[in-house]
């Protein structure tokens, strides 16, 4: 396996390869984010333990919707099956993952906890949905605080698990060198991962800014369901978002000998960049 270096240009071709694939599958694969996410809604609801396994599963839904966008690009038509494709590739592939989730959880449960030094506790009960958001806690120095040191720590927790569910999918890599590998990968690609984060930044500001134009004019004739249609857009621009991290895999590593029963991944047009032994 080897770690190949892209210019920072490649992130704009991965936020457009994203669009292009969800655009080419948009059904199956907004399908797929909602059923993952309705999913992990249901777990969330079980007493005590359901907010961890939510946690946990959340490297298996982004190898899910790897793998759905990796079969559009193909074209072929991504099936809700692929929900278990974390599951069904034997029992090493599944104890990775179920590691993978669980180191998962572990870290971020970690930064909530982090974050209660600072205010007490308040961020981490509202993310947890124990105590309802208010603009009073919002405009709170202490829970501002808390919250910009919960998205710093998130960060490096973020990078170290961005790739990693692909890792141990398509390359069969153990869960702790995957996390490595990961987080080497966007440090040394970092120039690509800040352009692919601008632009999907851009995606969703304009996006907003559009949405709230079109409600504000309709609001008279869609009154009742403009926050319905704000939460169905943020929902549909997630799905686009996920849908072009596996591109973001694609170029950062070079494709396995063997592949398991899905699809490798799409063929790379950008040009031969430099590579680095892992």
């Amino acid at each position: 396996m080897k770690l190949q270096i892209v210019p920072a240009r490649t992130g704009l071709q991965w936020v457009q390869l994203g669009l292009r694939t969800f655009k080419s599958q948009p059904l199956a694969l907004a399908a797929l984010f909602f059923l993952g996410m309705a999913s992990m809604s249901l777990i969330t609801a079980v007493p005590l333990i359901g907010p961890v396994i939510a946690l946990a599963l959340l490297p298996c839904i982004s190898l899910t919707m790897m793998v759905a966008a990796s079969e559009a690009a193909h074209g072929r038509k991504p099936t809700p099956a692929l929900l278990l494709v974390a599951f069904r590739s034997g029992s090493q592939h599944t104890h990775s993952m179920l590691m993978l989730g669980g180191l998962y959880a572990a870290g971020f449960l970690l930064i909530i906890g982090a974050s209660s030094i600072v205010d007490g506790g308040t961020f981490a009960s509202v993310y947890m949905g124990q105590t309802p958001m208010s603009v009073e806690l919002a405009e709170d120095p202490e829970f501002q605080s808390a919250m910009w040191m919960s998205m710093l720590l998130y960060l490096p927790l973020s990078l170290a698990f961005w790739h990693a569910p692909a890792l141990i999918h398509w390359h069969g890599i153990s869960p702790i060198k995957s996390l490595f590998f990961s987080l080497v990968a966007c440090v040394r690609n970092f120039g690509a991962y800040l352009v692919f984060g601008i632009c999907w930044a851009g995606v969703f500001i304009v996006s907003g800014m559009v949405l709230a134009m079109v409600t504000g004019i309709l609001a008279a004739v869609i009154g009742s369901i403009a926050g319905g249609l704000m939460v169905a857009t943020a929902l549909m621009l997630a799905a686009m978002f996920f849908s072009s991290i596996v591109f973001t895999f694609r170029d950062c590593f070079s494709p396995p000998d063997e592949a398991p029963d899905t699809a490798v991944l799409p063929s790379s047009p950008p040009p031969s960049p430099p590579s680095s032994e892992l």
